[in-house]
């Protein structure tokens, strides 16, 4: 299992944690509070995320032929939320 995780500095991160959350919550099992959350899109392939003040922090995990895909996914409903802002998201 391979992991990516990228840290996005903005103060709306609980917010943008529980919209992704909300979102996926209907097809995927989820467990978030403000704070924190989990996700398990299937066996193998996971979200995990914490929201600051500033920031939230994204983990990805998932085989490796997978987690980059994975990765994308995210980012991309989450600069869908975030349209208002101009975030940086960059996964290592």
């Amino acid at each position: 299992m391979d992991k990516l995780t990228a840290t996005v500095e903005t103060p709306n991160a609980s917010r943008y944690l529980q919209q992704l959350f909300k979102h996926w919550s209907h097809r995927f099992e989820t467990e978030f509070t403000p704070e924190r959350g989990t996700l398990s899109f299937s066996d193998d392939q996971r979200l995990a995320a914490t929201a600051s003040d500033s920031a939230l922090t994204l983990v990805v995990e998932a085989p490796g032929d997978k987690v980059e895909g994975l990765a994308k996914v995210v980012e991309e409903h989450l600069l869908r939320f975030a349209f208002r802002e101009d975030l940086t998201v960059s996964w290592a």
